[in-house]
């Protein structure tokens, strides 16, 4: 039933489908490329992509979406959403297609990076105009629509790259998001209404700068390091330099009257503690993901249609357990649920030490879904922890340092875990490599993939090459299992000291702005 003097857009529903289409090409982007690693790196389906290749193929993306996604709110509501959200997808789009038909390693990358710039301008207008476009009665189910979206992504984008890369070859999982971004600019172009901020903030342009340049360097350093070595003065100048720029960083926006973050909240234990907790699990998380995937389709021999139905248990557990979250939280509060949340994900985290090629694949599946369920359990009450913190006027920058965060920590897990998997994996393999041609040895040294597309040229030694490499794949995913369990663990000594407890909680329901950091999942 229509609410009486609903101050909303006459089209507001409408509208609201139009961003959840712009925010699913988004979403669904990252989701798709997990299944698609294992062929990007095969030298005669893909491009041959080397470990720290693929790394930077995720992080591109990461790291400039993270480094854009404040300043572009700013410039969204100065310059016009609307027209903001169009350039978004227009970029989005185009990037996209340069990725699709990058013919090397690096052109993908750099598309990628293009892509996370579209990315950036594509977010955080999607929840502004939803602010603008809805009556606050409704803007708490408007914002649930939209969160859900991501829930939806989450499950339906590696089982769609999966079935393009059984049928099509691998360019096709980027060319898929032109179609959606086709229509999505179309749509908003028709019915989204133009919105401005009749007081935007000034652009932090120095200091956006300057986190890009720092997350970028430590990031170049993990990953260089680990896939050449950690002894080379190039890689800790790197990861040295990259820190500083990041401490200048933190200098800056202190002193800074319309900084891009503003690093002052962070003195607030009951915003910093939950943010910590975003940070840690999603380091956790990813790069147990991308490790994943490997795993699966190389050691397990699945196909990357099948890989993509193996992560559903995962992604469904998200939908069927996140709306349910915050029902939990106002029953137990919010320290119990996060503190059972993060607990059941380091359990699903551990488990990946104990397994190894052949055990049962239901084993894997109740993990995934133990992961999903745990997952599930912690954004809702570190979300509800970070805007009862903050006033109401700061929802949207709660949601903000939130989302980057989960982004930057998600990158770092991915470069970090994915430089142990590399380091441990090679000083595994290397003795069974004698007696190999060079460059085999190179190609297998590298990585288990090298070791694949090396084994099609030896013949009767492929067999023993593939045991010894799929033996070393499991040893140094046992480390990085043990790690990311150890960096998730973390997060239950943060939610237990800091996140407020039931008596804390019980008047929750304040700002509306709090659910799009179930998204958070994605």
């Amino acid at each position: 039933m229509e609410i009486r003097d609903n101050t909303g857009h006459p089209r507001r529903w409408a509208i609201l489908g139009v961003l959840v289409i712009s925010l699913l090409v988004v979403v669904l982007d990252n989701t798709i490329l997990n299944v698609a690693l294992r062929t990007l790196a095969d030298p005669v389906h893909g491009l041959g992509a080397s470990q720290g290749e693929l790394e930077w193929a995720i992080n591109s993306y990461t790291l400039v979406f993270a480094g854009l996604l404040f300043t572009f709110g700013v410039l969204g509501d100065r310059a016009g959403r609307k027209r903001f959200l169009l350039i978004g997808l227009v970029l989005f789009g185009l990037s996209s297609l340069l990725s699709a038909y990058a013919d090397s390693p690096g052109q993908l990358i750099a598309a990628r990076a293009l892509m996370g710039v579209g990315g950036a301008a594509i977010m955080p207008v999607t929840l502004s105009i939803i602010s603008n476009v809805f009556d606050p009665r409704e803007r708490g189910r408007a914002i649930g629509v939209w969160a859900g979206a991501v829930g939806l992504a989450v499950a339906i984008g590696p089982v769609l790259g999966g079935a393009l890369l059984e049928h099509f070859w691998w360019g096709s999982v980027f060319l898929i998001n032109v179609p959606v971004v086709a229509l999505g600019v179309v749509l908003v172009a028709l019915l989204v209404p133009e919105s401005r901020d009749p007081k935007p903030g000034r652009v932090d342009v120095f200091g956006v700068v300057l986190s890009v340049i720092g997350l970028v360097a430590l990031t170049y350093g993990i990953i260089d390091g680990g896939e050449h070595g950690f002894g080379r003065p190039v890689v800790w100048a790197s990861i040295v330099g990259g820190l500083a720029v990041l401490a200048w960083f933190v200098v800056i926006e202190r002193r800074s009257s319309h900084p891009s973050l503003d690093v002052r909240l962070f003195k607030v234990p009951q915003f910093a503690a939950p943010v910590a907790i975003v940070g840690l699990i999603f380091f956790a998380a990813m790069g147990v993901m991308f490790f994943g995937s490997f795993y699966l389709q190389l050691v397990r021999g699945y196909s990357p249609l099948e890989t993509g139905l193996l992560f559903l248990p995962f992604a469904g557990a998200q939908l069927i357990f996140a709306p349910r979250s915050a029902a939990m939280v106002r029953k137990y509060g919010g320290k119990a649920v996060a503190a059972v949340g993060l607990t059941l994900t380091v359990i699903s985290l551990a488990a990946f030490a104990f397994i190894d090629a052949q055990t049962p694949i239901w084993v894997v599946l109740v993990f995934y879904f133990i992961q999903g369920v745990g997952m599930a359990n912690i954004m809702p009450p570190a979300t509800e922890s970070i805007m009862s913190a903050l006033p109401r006027e700061k929802a949207g920058v709660g949601s903000a340092v939130s989302n980057t965060i989960r982004q930057v920590g998600g990158a770092l897990g991915v470069a970090v875990l994915g430089s142990v998997l590399s380091a441990v994996y090679r000083g595994d393999v290397e003795p069974a490599l004698n007696g190999l041609p060079a460059e085999a040895r190179d190609a297998a040294n590298e990585s288990i993939s090298g070791a694949y597309a090396t084994a099609g040229q030896l013949g009767p030694a492929a067999p023993k090459l593939l045991a010894a490499a799929n033996d070393s794949f499991i040893t140094a995913m046992h480390w990085a299992a043990v790690l990311s369990a150890l960096v998730a663990a973390l997060g239950i000594l943060v939610a237990l000291r800091w996140l407020p407890g039931r008596a804390a909680t019980a008047p929750a329901p304040t700002a509306p702005a709090a659910e799009p950091e179930l998204a958070g999942t994605a």
